[in-house]
């Protein structure tokens, strides 16, 4: 199986249509349908669903294409990053991250330690806790910031500080008609929505354990793919959403109250190698100590 294969699979199979697919790639459309034919011979299985309109995906050709565009993910990465290495003098440093951490005092610090290192090129890798502890141990980031704590070999972890929750929900939800404090007990009356949907566990398994805790269990619940996707999906009116405090300001057109139980938080956790005497690092963790 060859890189050219995965890149037309992955096409056809985003476009839903050979003759898109064959537009956006510059070529032909009866060669892009030769390499598709070539691919399936290869791993011994229908991909597409020929015929139906749009193109639809075989059981089989839905986990090659999942596997497909994580795999040239991650082969343009590599191919950027060596570019960028080829025409820098600096010392790469990346630093991996959840995306709800950017709205607290990361950001301010990030800004602190780049202005007092010139000599690295800071890169910030957007991914989950559970994509950062493979990343650590294989040295593709230097530091993580996420929010779930897991016992792994070679991986320390530091909880910085425990967050409170707030529940987002839209201006005309029940729970919108007053800003006190509200118990959790008091949010089962709609749809939760959870995030992200993959991988996990994640955040929402956090989220649900704080009810499941508790003996309560929400009517239904919603998976999304990233926080702003669940916010916007609670303006829509589908649902409400627990989020981290500092995050409750990325939306004006939804009303955020306070819960009234002080346990329910989220921690914010700095994952780092165990016994790593980086210098950069040590500095790094000194600073995110002082905010």
């Amino acid at each position: 199986m060859e890189l050219r294969h995965l890149r037309y699979f992955q096409m056809v199979a985003a476009e839903r249509s050979f003759t898109r697919a064959a537009e956006r790639l510059h070529i032909a459309q009866p060669p892009l349908s030769r390499q598709i034919r070539q691919l399936e011979e290869k791993v011994g299985a229908e991909l597409l669903v020929r015929g139906s309109r749009p193109l639809e995906l075989t059981e089989a050709g839905r986990l090659l294409y999942e596997h497909a565009v994580q795999v040239l993910d991650r082969v343009d990465e590599i191919h950027w990053s060596l570019r960028a290495l080829g025409g820098s003098r600096r010392t790469i440093y990346p630093i991996g991250f959840v995306g709800s951490i950017i709205y607290g005092s990361l950001p301010r610090v990030l800004r602190r330690f780049r202005a007092s290192r010139p000599d690295l090129d800071v890169r910030l890798i957007e991914m989950t806790t559970l994509e950062q502890l493979p990343a650590l141990r294989d040295h593709r980031i230097a530091v993580g910031f996420g929010r779930l704590s897991f016992q792994e070999p070679g991986i320390a972890q530091r909880v910085l500080r425990d967050e409170p929750l707030v529940v987002a929900v839209s201006c005309d939800s029940p729970l919108a008609t007053d800003s006190g404090p509200v118990p959790l007990a008091a949010l089962l009356g709609e749809p939760l929505l959870v995030y992200p949907r993959k991988p996990r566990p994640s955040y929402a398994d956090q989220v649900l354990a704080l009810f499941r805790d508790r003996d309560l269990l929400p009517g239904a619940v919603v998976e999304a793919g990233e926080l702003q996707t669940a916010l916007g999906l609670v303006a829509c009116g589908v649902g409400l959403c627990l989020v981290p405090e500092t995050a409750s300001v990325s939306r004006a057109d939804l009303i955020y109250r306070p819960i009234a139980d002080p346990h329910v938080t989220s921690p914010t956790i700095v994952s780092t190698r165990a016994g790593d005497e980086n210098e950069a690092t040590a500095a790094l963790l000194a600073m995110v100590a002082d905010a």
